[in-house]
């Protein structure tokens, strides 16, 4: 029996691009549930329609998509944000990602990029066209050089740590239970045991908490260029 198809919501404020996203992701197997082309009407549609990923521009006119991402993030937990924009500005992919959104595309992605991250963002990756991801990384890490000493961190089991150090380099949660020899669903309950006791919302934030705390950082990590 196939998997049902992944739901995704389009939005932007170009007709013609929303369109042709719109009907290129359709002709490739995902289920185009709705589009939107401002902030306000994204967020109400996507209370009804609850697709697993809201393809999000940021410039909607008067109202920001970046408050968009934060409003779905927050009211809808089962679906994912990832950005598709125009702008690789660092102050706007930040922002995006401080709002909750899962990713992070650039509008000049190939369509299979486009195809790949959307599937990517739908399993829970996060996913940044290249050169996005170290900047990212980058901001967390010199935000992690002055630790909030009003929170003690929490105590996280050894196989707990293990998990949350392989999220911190992107795998997933197959390829995790993989190097770890263990099922893909001990893998989803240490991840969701791990976000409770952090009390984060989703794999980007607990990647987040990763590098911030350094857990990205051991022998097996590979130099950044």
């Amino acid at each position: 029996m196939s998997e049902p198809p992944v739901t995704v919501m389009v939005v932007d404020d170009h007709p013609m691009w929303r369109d042709g996203v719109a009907r290129d992701l359709s002709e490739r197997g995902f289920e185009v549930r709705a589009t939107a082309s401002d902030a306000t009407s994204a967020l109400r549609i996507a209370r009804t329609v609850t697709p697993d990923v809201v393809l999000m521009d940021l410039n909607l006119g008067d109202t920001s998509g970046v408050e968009a991402t934060l409003q779905i993030t927050q009211e809808i937990p089962g679906t994912r944000v990832l950005v598709l924009s125009a702008s690789g500005e660092h102050a706007d992919v930040l922002e995006a990602v401080k709002a909750g959104a899962s990713g992070y595309l650039v509008k000049s992605a190939s369509a299979e990029e486009l195809v790949d991250a959307v599937r990517r963002t739908a399993a829970g990756d996060a996913v940044f066209t290249a050169g996005l991801a170290g900047l990212v990384l980058g901001e967390y890490r010199r935000m992690a050089i002055t630790p909030d000493s009003e929170h003690q961190a929490p105590q996280l089991t050894e196989r707990e740590t293990d998990v949350l150090r392989l999220v911190a380099k992107g795998m997933t949660a197959r390829q995790i239970a993989t190097k770890l020899v263990i099922s893909h669903r001990t893998v989803e309950n240490h991840v969701q045991s791990t976000l409770r006791k952090l009390q984060l919302h989703n794999r980007v934030e607990l990647a987040r908490y990763a590098i911030e705390h350094g857990l990205d950082q051991d022998g097996e990590s590979e130099e950044q260029e």
